[in-house]
């Protein structure tokens, strides 16, 4: 019994890092309908910046400056690459991100070599004990983090004029543009926002248990993919509870690893597919996603 609650609070914990992943790929969804498979090179560079810089101006201005370039990497992928295909397809769009990705994480390949880099977080290696089980404090902190971020972007969302034309937006944009909010602008917001969450997401993602700030991390951040979907491409409440399933499947699954051998190895990186298809085939639009959005 400890050992089942030791891998369900690991895994609600990696859950956390999930969603704040997931929650950037909502909001450009929810934005622009694209879907963004440029976010785990994203990822990538805001924690890349971090392992650079860390030991010249401090872990806190280091995070600082990792996610400007995460926001701003983000932002000028909308601006320079999409905004000039705006009128395309979706399915194009999404092959446009995809080569954005490649590029990027391309070319952080290149800068960071077969290097690992310490991402100098102040946790370090400490851990918690909780219910007979040890939990890595770091991904305790992003756990918190998550919690805070979601209330934030509640708040900005349901009481700023920017939500609220992010919202209008969302729903209708061509009636928004005629009531005068700038879509562009909505749209290049969402794409900084998203940024900002994938830095956040890449410092966890690194920090121990991880080995550190490496190639691997954009890939392994692709992992929020069945969390975003799951939840439902729309939903900012579905990118929580997906990352929180997610990472509890994996968790369980690479626990369990040894006593499921007849299902193949390597289980916790298919077990999060699987279940995602089985909710698919019951809820096409995922738990939360709206169905007009599913159609798309």
């Amino acid at each position: 019994m400890n050992e089942f609650l030791g891998f369900l609070v690991n895994g609600l914990s990696l859950g956390a890092i999930y969603a704040l992943i997931a929650l950037g790929f909502v909001m450009i969804f929810k934005a622009t309908s694209v879907m963004n498979f440029a976010h785990g090179s994203i990822v990538l560079l805001g924690a890349y910046v971090v392992g650079r810089t860390h030991d010249e101006v401090g872990f806190w201005w280091a995070a600082l400056l990792g996610i400007l370039a995460a926001a701003a990497a983000a932002a000028l992928v909308d601006l320079i690459v999409l905004r000039h295909a705006r009128g395309a397809d979706l399915g194009t769009l999404a092959i446009l991100t995809i080569g954005v990705d490649t590029l990027l994480s391309t070319e952080l390949t290149r800068e960071m070599g077969t290097a690992i880099l310490d991402a100098g977080a102040p946790w370090g290696t400490s851990t918690v004990h909780l219910g007979g089980t040890s939990v890595p404090l770091s991904r305790l902190v992003a756990a918190l983090v998550a919690v805070v971020v979601v209330a934030v972007l509640w708040a900005v969302f349901r009481f700023t004029h920017w939500g609220v034309r992010m919202r209008a937006a969302a729903e209708d944009g061509t009636t928004a543009a005629l009531m005068g909010i700038r879509l562009g602008r909505v749209a290049a917001g969402a794409w900084a926002i998203a940024g900002v969450l994938a830095a956040l997401a890449g410092v966890f993602l690194t920090s121990f248990p991880s080995p550190g700030i490496s190639p691997a991390a954009g890939v392994t951040a692709l992992a929020a993919v069945p969390a975003w979907v799951l939840g439902g491409f729309d939903s900012f409440p579905g990118a929580v509870v997906g990352g929180l399933v997610i990472g509890v499947v994996t968790a369980l699954s690479a626990g369990y690893q040894e006593h499921l051998l007849f299902l193949g190895r390597d289980l916790a990186q298919v077990a999060p597919y699987a279940v995602m298809f089985l909710v698919l085939l019951v809820r096409p639009s995922g738990l939360f996603g709206s169905k007009e959005f599913a159609r798309v």
